[in-house]
């Protein structure tokens, strides 16, 4: 007999998966194509109101399975617990980010502004995004890893081995996370998405990103929900995204409605990127999400994302086991570095992947 279909919820209470409520009752602008998207005002969440899908990994495979592939139907967004990734070993990281968001604003220009890799402060990407945000980008392979950590720490090789460690932990959780969603799907080899981030050609990047607080009381109410990192989707496979406990993290529904995600510094909020939309042949969409700006208190937020890319070379095209229910492919196949070089050329919230489909 097949599981029911519950998902574990915030709020430690399981729902019909066709009758989740909504958090908050506003909009993303989905006319705003060109421009970064600013935040409404944000009223007061509901009592009672429930959140988002939270997928235990110590449950039965082929449940666990199902959940993903409903949660990334449904969501493009869910959260892990019980993920086997070592609480040390986050917390290592952690410590890493934290020393290095605390140096001099000359001695964090000195690891290199961002060509694309390195340090960035405010700027967001090339195109005139700015936000509220301080991040550091490095290619999540060893090697990349180990000639960065001789400009970024003192002890570069704790650093180095700190990275190394986590990156290689959550890389083994995407891994994972992705074979589970193809099992789910009924690929008929479980390794059709995770080998892209698995060969040791992988464009896939470790990112920090350091929210400093920003309370100011003079500022108006409308400046207490001003952006820290604008709306976006992530263009690679899958993301990771690991935050500690200060909130300001949102994700919009398949409708426009913004969630605002309880902060968990246990857990990991896994995100479906573009390149798992154009995989599945639009059944996944991939999230658009957002962060506001830190204005809660003395405390920073902090985030450490990865995201799980192919090769520059890998082809990108909807999966057969899909398509064969939709009878038709809707994007054409193209490459991880067509894709990337479009991402680059276009504002943050610009929705890149229509650029691709079929006409």
């Amino acid at each position: 007999m097949s599981p029911p279909n519950l998902y574990t919820i915030q709020s430690h209470t399981s729902v019909s998966l066709t009758s989740l409520p909504l958090l908050l009752p506003h909009r993303s602008d989905q006319s705003i194509k060109t421009k970064m998207v600013v935040a409404s005002s944000v009223p007061h969440l509901s009592s009672g109101a429930v959140g988002f899908p939270i997928i235990d990994l110590s449950l039965d495979r082929s449940h666990v399975s199902n959940l993903m592939v409903k949660a990334c139907e449904d969501f493009g967004f869910f959260k892990v617990i019980n993920h086997g990734v070592p609480k040390l070993v986050i917390d290592g990281m952690e410590k890493e980010g934290l020393n290095f968001f605390s140096k001099t604003d000359l001695e964090k220009r000195s690891v290199g502004l961002l060509k694309p890799l390195g340090y960035g402060s405010k700027n967001i990407g090339f195109n005139g995004d700015t936000g509220d945000v301080e991040y550091l980008l490095l290619h999540a392979n060893s090697q990349s890893i180990s000639q960065a950590s001789k400009s970024i720490s003192k002890n570069s090789a704790q650093f180095c081995s700190t990275v190394n460690y986590y990156t290689q932990a959550v890389k083994k959780l995407a891994c994972e996370i992705l074979e589970l969603i193809a099992e789910g799907l009924w690929v008929h080899d479980k390794y059709a998405f995770s080998r892209y981030i698995r060969d040791i050609d992988s464009d896939s990047l470790i990112r920090i990103n350091y929210y400093p607080s920003c309370t100011d009381s003079a500022a108006p109410v409308h400046q207490s929900h001003r952006i820290g990192f604008g709306e976006h989707s992530d263009p690679q496979i899958l993301t990771i995204l690991h935050s500690n406990e200060v909130g300001g993290f949102q994700v919009a529904l398949h409708d426009g409605t913004w969630v605002a995600v309880p902060p968990d510094s246990m857990g990991f909020n896994i995100i479906v990127g573009d390149l798992m939309q154009a995989f599945t042949n639009g059944r996944f969409k991939s999230a658009r999400h957002r962060a506001l700006a830190n204005t809660t208190g003395s405390k920073s937020r902090m985030s450490i994302i990865y995201f799980g890319a192919p090769p520059m070379h890998a082809l990108v095209y909807p999966i057969p086991e899909v398509v064969k229910h939709m009878h038709q492919s809707l994007y054409r196949p193209f490459t991880w570095d067509e894709f990337k070089k479009t991402t680059y050329s276009l504002r943050l919230g610009d929705q890149r992947l229509d650029l691709f489909k079929v006409l």
